[in-house]
């Protein structure tokens, strides 16, 4: 009786879900056709920081997984950095009420920092990194064979721009591409705005994690400011114009290598364009 119990709980855990209007899914949804980003037999690790992004991506994927015709796996994983009293808690509590797979991976990136950090490097691009190399660990010791990532649009012109502005190159965001490890990097939520994923938290009261979990807050650095400026910028610029985020989304699917400053994008067969 106690084990048929048990059962049916657990199958009441694993249907419970959060509620997510209709216009988020449906953009979420037409993304991973779009893009190919999951299918047939995928076994999906989602790097679950805590914030409002991460925790829209799993309640995303537990809904599609639930109403796609084909079927995949998929778990959550958050790095612990190894920081003085840093606790997940809340959010392996959370995933086990939704019935969400979850691990805390244990690491010890805060302890190493203090060696291994480049003079003048950005804290947060390390840390950065380093949780992006032990969520890879993870999940290559688990053979998954895709890893999801939180960002949204608004991410993806915020690093065009600062690309542009302060590295001097044309890049952004891709939705997928293959890691040096074997498995694929995706990025289901990559044509989302961020305000639909705050509203997400706000209308379900979510308890999210924000940037007090990151290591260099205990640093005594100055913080980077690249980001929030061009944040801010981009916020200033959509005021002036309410459809830029729109048309900057169509240039992106609309891309003439042709016309920039690059002799190896050019199509021509009239002059030779080697160095000989």
């Amino acid at each position: 009786m106690l084990e048929t119990e048990t059962v049916e709980k657990r199958r009441r855990d694993e249907s419970k879900s959060i509620p997510m209007s209709r216009k988020l899914l449906k953009v979420i949804g037409k993304t991973n056709v779009e893009f190919r980003l999951i299918g047939e037999g995928d076994k999906v690790l989602v790097g679950l920081s805590g914030g409002k992004d991460s925790l829209a991506l799993v309640h995303a994927l537990k809904h599609i997984q639930r109403h796609a015709p084909f079927n995949f796996e998929f778990e959550a994983c958050t790095i612990k950095y190894g920081m003085p009293d840093e606790h997940y808690d809340y959010l392996t509590e959370h995933c086990k009420e939704y019935g969400i797979k979850h691990t805390v991976y244990d690491t010890n990136i805060y302890e190493i920092s203090h060696d291994t950090i480049r003079e003048n490097s950005s804290f947060c691009s390390y840390f950065s990194r380093m949780r992006r190399g032990a969520l890879y660990s993870f999940a290559e010791e688990g053979g998954f064979t895709k890893v999801a990532l939180g960002h949204h649009f608004d991410d993806a012109v915020e690093s065009f721009f600062m690309n542009m502005f302060y590295n001097g190159s044309l890049r952004s965001l891709a939705p997928i591409y293959k890691t040096g490890k074997g498995f694929h990097l995706i990025r289901p939520l990559i044509q989302v705005r961020e305000r639909q994923l705050r509203d997400f938290a706000t209308e379900n009261n979510l308890q999210v994690i924000g940037d007090e979990a990151c290591p260099a807050m205990l640093k005594d650095v100055k913080m980077p400011h690249a980001r929030a400026s061009t944040k801010a910028w981009l916020a200033d610029m959509e005021k002036e114009n309410r459809e830029m985020f729109k048309m900057i989304k169509a240039s992106f699917k609309h891309i003439h290598d042709d016309t920039f400053l690059d002799p190896k994008r050019w199509d021509r067969d009239d002059i030779s364009m080697s160095n000989e």
